[in-house]
C-alpha cells in the first residue's frame, strides 16, 4: 500500500466521520446532562467512540441518531 493510499483510507474511515460527528446537531452537547455522573457530554463521548473503534462507532452513532426516526408509527 502507498503511503497516499494508507492517508487516504484514514481520511475516509476516522477524518471524516470524525468531523461528521463534530458538526452534527443530533451529537448533542458538550455538557453532561443535569443529575448525570458523567463528566463527559454525548458529544464527546461519540467522539471517543468513533475515535476508537472508527467506522464502527460512526455506523453506531448513525444507527443510534437516525435510526430513531419513524418508531412511533411501526406495528407492535
Amino acid at each position: 500500500m502507498t503511503p497516499e493510499a494508507a492517508w487516504l483510507f484514514v481520511l475516509v474511515f476516522w477524518g471524516l466521520p470524525l468531523v461528521h460527528v463534530l458538526l452534527s446537531p443530533r451529537s448533542g452537547g458538550w455538557r453532561p446532562p443535569e443529575g448525570g455522573r458523567c463528566p463527559f457530554g454525548p458529544r464527546a463521548g461519540w467522539l471517543v467512540m468513533v475515535l476508537m473503534l472508527g467506522l464502527i462507532g460512526w455506523l453506531m452513532f448513525l444507527k443510534a441518531r437516525y435510526g430513531r426516526r419513524g418508531q412511533e408509527s411501526r406495528p407492535q
